[in-house]
């Protein structure tokens, strides 16, 4: 009996651990879905952040948390493009001031295609910024800014050098005191003399020291080895002693690469940091994903990671008695009057119109310049495998339907075309037909087939399959014959291909469509 009892006692315990050990970590990453270069911000009990968007409308996707492991997308910083901006929207930076939230962003400027640094100010993030223009204009190259507040001044630190026949070099300058504009000539804090990258940085001050966290080697693409390196001082301006054990973040296991973040506290002083990370294997075309991770201070008065140098997807839980919430599937009827704030779209390669009616969406576009694929609406990836489905409920001459997007020049889609159902690839602005047949043959009908189905597999991050469906129930495989290519190749430099809907044609002739799944395989 009392090995019995004795027996149950250990077992209880033993259960009593583990249960508390799977309620005390949380799983990396905290947000979904490509949103590199992230920037967070806490304002009393509620923490905000955003990120890039790149080549993708709306600019700057915007989240809230209580918690810093569940977040939510409660808009974007510019529903319009900013007036002085063409394209490539990069490392938004949030910062609280006079009890107004500043973005600063980087963006290339119409006129040259230089990346500067511009600001944007909100009294309330969920009725938008109000964009003041360029902040920091330098150079051939500015990105990346940073702001700090030191004795009651402000300052603003910046990449410079990127495109000149220099090193690259860590910038700061005095900001006025309402944040908008330099003041007094711009100084260095850190040369990248070694060659080995510097961006994305964040400049803090604690106890006796200011210190400078920043992402060093190539932060995108599939070859990306990017890593968190520190240097500190004890004079604002320099020198800067680098830390002899850099990097003290870097890929290893499930993380391939991970940098480029802001640092922010709990209530209780603690700091966490908020960096992007790409995921190894099929899980990299996901993204930069953020990805968080508790920062402390060593004896030594060095900072380093609570969990080590290798970035881990398992941390523990930075608040008790939280549970992280599963990534879910996505749905949309269109029955709302505003499309879901997930919906991206390709602002660079085509301009957007979008109608929802009686839960249909109408989707179409006029492409710019020399663009000619059309309008991609599109949501960031957030799983490996997947498979999206939607139902094209109209006929005309343009071409709409489900697609696997890169860009303008590297894309995949099945879709309606007249009579006509076809499956393209284009591969470097070379189209190519991969399947074309009638869909009143597809539907074995005499009449005109009003609407079909479309469903789009993808496996490994990158491989497509594609079905079709005269009723949503039977579905029915297109044989792959496309040319011969990489799965991969869709990847641009800095992004991953996205899954949507794509529209090509007349902006009078727009795709109908009666809904759009995405379900989490």
């Amino acid at each position: 009996m009392k090995k019995i009892l004795f027996s149950f006692l250990a077992w209880t315990v033993f259960v009593s651990i583990v249960w508390g050990q799977s309620q005390a970590t949380f799983t990396n990453p905290v947000i979904h879905g490509d949103v590199a270069d992230p920037t967070i911000l806490r304002i009393g009990k509620t923490y905000y952040a955003a990120g890039t968007s790149s080549e993708w409308a709306p600019f700057y996707p915007l989240f809230t948390s209580t918690d810093l492991i569940n977040w939510k997308q409660a808009g974007h910083i510019f529903d319009e493009q900013p007036e002085w901006t063409r394209s490539s929207f990069w490392a938004p930076e949030l910062f609280y001031h006079n009890k107004k939230i500043y973005a600063y962003y980087t963006a290339r400027r119409k006129k040259d295609g230089v990346s500067y640094i511009g600001v944007a100010t909100s009294s309330d993030p969920a009725k938008g910024f109000k964009d003041h223009g360029i902040v920091v204009e330098f150079g051939k190259e500015a990105i990346d800014a940073f702001v700090l507040e030191d004795q009651g001044q402000l300052y603003i630190t910046w990449k410079a050098y990127g495109l000149d026949n220099r090193p690259i070099e860590l910038l700061a300058s005095k900001l006025s005191a309402d944040g908008l504009r330099l003041e007094g000539e711009p100084f260095s804090l850190l040369r990248d003399d070694e060659r080995r990258g510097m961006e994305g940085q964040h400049w803090f001050k604690k106890g006796d020291y200011y210190y400078i966290l920043y992402a060093v080697n190539g932060c995108c693409g599939p070859q990306s080895d990017y890593a968190v390196s520190i240097a500190r001082s004890k004079n604002l301006q320099g020198p800067y002693e680098k830390y002899k054990g850099n990097p003290i973040l870097h890929g290893g296991g499930k993380v391939q690469s991970c940098g480029h973040g802001t640092i922010t506290t709990t209530p209780d002083g603690r700091m966490f940091y908020l960096c992007h990370a790409y995921l190894s294997g099929a899980d990299f075309y996901q993204g930069r994903q953020p990805i968080l991770q508790e920062l402390v201070m060593g004896d030594d008065q060095w900072f380093r990671f609570a969990t080590g140098e290798v970035a881990t997807l398992q941390q523990p839980l930075p608040f008790p008695h939280t549970k992280q919430q599963p990534v879910k599937d996505f749905e949309d009827r269109f029955n709302g009057k505003k499309l879901n704030l997930a919906w991206t779209w390709n602002y660079v390669y085509s301009s957007i119109d979008t109608r929802l009616k009686n839960g249909t969406l109408f989707l179409s576009g006029t492409p710019k310049q020399e663009y000619q694929t059309g309008t991609a609406l599109c949501l960031r990836p957030v799983k490996a495998n997947y498979t999206v489905v939607t139902q094209v409920v109209n006929r005309n001459n343009s071409f709409k339907g489900i697609t696997m997007y890169g860009d303008d020049r590297n894309l995949m889609a099945l879709g309606c075309q007249g009579n006509d159902l076809i499956l393209k690839l284009v591969n470097k602005g070379k189209e190519y037909i991969v399947y074309r047949e009638t869909l009143d043959a597809l539907s074995k009908q005499t009449s005109p087939v009003p609407s079909v189905y479309l469903k789009m597999k993808v496996t490994e991050g990158c491989r497509c399959t594609f079905f079709y469906s005269p009723d949503g129930k039977e579905w029915s495989e297109i044989e792959d014959t496309r040319p011969e290519h990489s799965p991969g190749s869709l990847t641009q430099w800095d992004r991953v291909a996205r899954p949507g809907l794509l529209h090509c044609g007349k902006k009078d002739e727009p795709g109908a469509f009666s809904f759009f799944n995405m379900h989490l395989n």
